[in-house]
């Protein structure tokens, strides 16, 4: 049975994976204004996604809103999978977020807290209910209130997102590990697989659509895919 682990050592877990990369931190000192809880502010999403679509050049809001949800999955997977691959899974019950136009996307836990796991199989099913089930399928909700995503598209877009976590940092197989026996888990099954020369999915996060973009190394539309 996963076990609690002290709020400054979760802190302490957070602040060195976060050291692998942006994509990675999740703050523990809130400072300023601007914070507020992930993701329920549909107004914020709505901005956000409109935010990306004048960035990229994206005429289609589906494009720009795909894109969306596969940053924030990053946002999330990355840091918790990081920590849960040392043995301590963040509680991200309490997670908030900060964003304005211009501006990148930070999230943060003002009272961090967590649990210690002992195997494999033990963190992705507390991982798989952090994130899945506490925020991704909430997000997707949200999102569906101002734009249509197919489902095949999205949970492509959170398997790509979690496969890609593993390109950052040193090789770690726990970390591995971990990410395949997520996929395993729905909604994630069958969204994509591990082939000789790397994860293929099954969908297309509609990067191709963007002025100027393409099909990323993953993409399920790619010849021979």
């Amino acid at each position: 049975m996963p076990s609690d682990v002290a709020s400054d050592q979760v802190a302490g877990v957070l602040r060195d994976v976060g050291r692998l990369g942006p994509y990675f931190e999740i703050r523990t000192e809130l400072d300023g204004a601007g914070w507020r809880p992930f993701a329920g502010d549909v107004r914020r999403l709505r901005a956000l996604t409109g935010d990306y679509a004048e960035r990229l050049g994206a005429k289609e809001r589906r494009v720009s809103a795909s894109l969306v949800f596969q940053g924030l999955a990053a946002r999330l997977w990355s840091p918790v999978v990081a920590a849960a691959a040392g043995g301590i899974v963040p509680d991200l019950r309490t997670l908030r977020w900060r964003w304005a136009p211009g501006e990148a996307i930070t999230l943060g836990l003002d009272k961090p807290g967590g649990w210690r796991v002992e195997d494999t199989a033990e963190a992705a099913a507390l991982v798989h209910d952090v994130i899945v089930d506490g925020h991704l399928r909430p997000l997707r909700e949200i999102m569906a209130s101002f734009v249509n995503l197919a489902d095949g598209l999205v949970w492509g877009n959170a398997a790509s997102a979690l496969v890609g976590s593993l390109h950052v940092g040193p090789a770690d197989a726990v970390r591995g590990e971990l990410v395949r026996e997520l996929l395993r888990r729905e909604p994630l099954a069958g969204a994509g697989e591990f082939r000789a020369d790397g994860f293929v999915r099954k969908s297309c996060c509609l990067y191709y659509r963007v002025p100027g973009g393409g099909m990323c190394g993953d993409c399920g539309l790619l010849p021979g895919s």
